[in-house]
């Protein structure tokens, strides 16, 4: 029972079924997806009033969800030019997210989140800096996002180019910022970059150090002890699609 009530608390504050923009469409009427299962087509962008609404616990939960209607094959059928129409006068996030710049990764897309949901902010190896710090102050302090997400994944190049010290231009310097991971990841095996294990160690705690540089924001830090927002971290599996989430 309480299992099906954070389902329910956490999906649909998500777009009340939907009812404005292009309304709500229920394809299961002209077609269905797999074996006969009918699928909601998700039209209108999430509103102020829904947003609100949420707490930080029920989107985290919606974001869970969202990534096992992914890695299941069942994501939500989204009517993006509704959602484009119902979002461009105004935007309401409820969650930002720091991720990766891999191709693979594409967080709106491993989270099932549509157009005006979630704000979105990659860099390689999802590392903070200055601007990625102000990015992530603008969209909880002064839009409203209650939900902060570093995301990293598997198989991540940048660590790889960490751990092998590669130089390359501006590269160099982002790549140094990772570095910190590699002394502080516990690994007794080899601590090379052809070690898919290590590489994968080595990115979940630069994700753990991501989160440490985050809460020493003054604004976002106060957020958090207020317990306006929350500030999380995952792990995205390549191989499955799975995302992992940790404190």
């Amino acid at each position: 029972m309480m299992q099906t009530d954070m389902l329910q608390s956490a999906e649909p504050v998500r777009r009340t079924l939907i009812k404005r923009a292009a309304g709500l469409s229920v394809l299961g009427i002209a077609g269905v997806i797999g074996i006969g299962t009918p699928s909601l087509s998700y039209a209108a962008a999430l509103s102020k009033e829904e947003r609100d609404k949420m707490t930080p616990d029920q989107i985290i939960e919606g974001l869970k969800q969202g990534n096992i209607r992914f890695h299941t094959g069942k994501p939500h059928r989204h009517d993006y030019l509704a959602q484009k129409r119902a979002s461009a006068a105004g935007q309401y996030p409820s969650a930002v997210i720091l991720s990766c710049i891999d191709s693979r990764a594409p967080a709106e897309i491993v989270l099932d989140t549509g157009i005006g949901e979630a704000f979105n902010s990659r860099i390689a190896g999802n590392i903070s800096n200055a601007d990625i710090l102000g990015s992530l102050e603008f969209a909880c302090a002064a839009a409203g996002a209650k939900v902060v997400l570093v995301m990293g994944h598997t198989a991540c190049g940048a660590v790889k180019g960490a751990i092998d010290n590669v130089e390359l231009g501006n590269l160099t310097g982002l790549l140094e910022k990772i570095k910190p991971a590699i002394d502080k990841t516990e690994y007794t095996k080899e601590r090379v970059s052809s070690n898919d294990e290590f590489v994968d160690a080595v990115a979940a705690t630069n994700v753990k150090l991501t989160l440490e540089e985050l809460r020493k924001s003054d604004i976002l830090h106060k957020l958090e002890s207020e317990g306006k927002i929350k500030i999380i971290g995952s792990m995205y599996h390549l191989v499955g699609g799975k995302v992992d989430f940790f404190s």
